[in-house]
């Protein structure tokens, strides 16, 4: 089976008093997913943070979130490699709901 890659915007908000994924902001990369973590802004540990929460909320192995832009930013975009077949439409139906959800 052959995999398949998403684009994913994130707004992420660190130094949060803790973790929670799900909301929207619509950001430079248009409607973004937010992501709280507790990590704060410094040597990436934020950023790090918010790729492996990414991947939690897909269901899939941190592994399969690449950072491609906003390494200094609170806005990002990250490469999602998707398993082929039902897991990947699973993944893509929880981002959505995650979208939905609470946020900003």
């Amino acid at each position: 089976m052959v995999s398949r890659s998403v684009v994913v915007a994130v707004r992420v908000k660190p130094g949060a008093s803790r973790a929670r994924i799900g909301g929207h902001h619509d950001g430079p990369h248009g409607p973004a997913l937010v992501v709280a973590v507790t990590a704060r802004a410094v040597d990436g540990q934020a950023t790090e943070a918010a790729r492996r929460a990414v991947a939690d909320a897909f269901g899939l192995r941190a592994s399969a979130v690449a950072l491609k832009t906003g390494a200094a930013s609170r806005d990002k975009l990250f490469v999602v490699e998707l398993p082929a077949g039902a897991a990947g439409d699973a993944a893509l139906d929880r981002f959505s709901v995650l979208r939905a959800g609470p946020g900003r």
